[in-house]
């Protein structure tokens, strides 16, 4: 595998446009051409930046209400092609395909439509990503030649690592992305089969399949040696300890965890029994030392 790889031509196509232009900016400074999809082409011209939209390389308009716009050969061979395999250099010359060193794409929100209350089943179906994954799936896949970038918080990295390379990304950065990018759509096909389950007459499914992202380093474990993180649910919006914000004190440790969430569960039910009231309490190890209620 090479270690260094020139980046020359990079493929937009973001939901978040979270610190999209400097970054699109930076590579176009250092001479990337850009390609993009309708939404984020119009985000980029916009802000004054050459684009080439998707369409022009694909040779095939966007249709089905944007459905279809990436699913095409002169996308995914120029992600897919093996650079140093003569065959695969072959076709790309053979169907005029050029090679695409660099995605940024991150997907359509579905864990948070489908986090509101209100969200209908004709809505949540909309927030399913298709070219958005196959994207990032086929630049992974590839990752030797390929850096896929599915996260703003990569973008300065990135950037650091082209002025460094001249212009290249390297192997190690390109294997760490790809890791990312795969571990991205694993929970996001696990959230659209969990959505899909909970709606089937089925009351238990045949695969349960759970994941979480990390909110927080905790400052010890259950006890003072051990080390821990807090992990959260990315659809959850209730009212959970791990959806608070704290507000003083020192950093957070598992049992002060543990007692919050104990001491909300029973606020939250003393309201429930009576919505009129407030209700506190005290807890120490999960056990009630006290609880109230009083008109509101």
């Amino acid at each position: 595998m090479p270690d260094l790889v020139p980046v020359r031509s990079a493929l937009f196509s973001v939901s978040d446009k979270t610190d999209l232009i400097p970054f699109a900016t930076a590579l176009v400074h250092r001479g990337v051409r850009l390609i993009s999809t309708g939404g984020t082409a119009k985000v980029l011209v916009d802000a004054g930046l050459p684009v080439v939209p998707v369409d022009k390389v694909t040779g095939f308009p966007e249709g089905l209400d944007g459905r279809v716009k990436t699913l095409h050969p002169a996308v995914h061979g120029g992600l897919l092609a093996v650079r140093d395999n003569p065959d695969h250099a072959a076709f790309l010359k053979r169907h005029g395909i050029d090679t695409i060193d660099l995605v940024c794409i991150n997907l359509y929100p579905f864990q948070r439509t489908i986090a509101a209350a209100e969200t209908t089943p004709r809505e949540a179906i909309e927030q399913i990503d298709v070219g958005g994954p196959a994207m990032v799936r086929a630049a992974s896949k590839n990752y030797q030649w390929v850096a896929p970038v599915v996260a703003p918080k990569r973008y300065d990295r990135v950037v650091s690592e082209l002025e460094a390379h001249n212009g290249s990304t390297t192997l190690d950065l390109r294997s760490q992305l790809a890791a990312e990018a795969f571990a991205l759509t694993a929970e996001y096909d696990a959230a659209i089969a969990a959505y899909l389950s909970r709606r089937s007459p089925a009351p238990f499914p045949e695969v349960l399949r759970l994941t979480y992202t990390k909110a927080d380093d905790l400052r010890y474990g259950e006890n003072p040696h051990q080390q821990a993180a807090l992990y959260r649910d990315p659809a959850s919006t209730g009212q959970t300890v791990v959806n608070a914000r704290q507000l003083h004190g020192k950093q957070l440790s598992y049992n002060n965890i543990n007692d919050a969430a104990a001491a909300l569960e029973l606020v939250l039910t003393l309201k429930h029994l009576d919505p009129s009231c407030v209700g506190v309490c005290i807890v120490k190890h999960t056990n009630p030392c006290g609880a109230a209620i009083a008109a509101g």
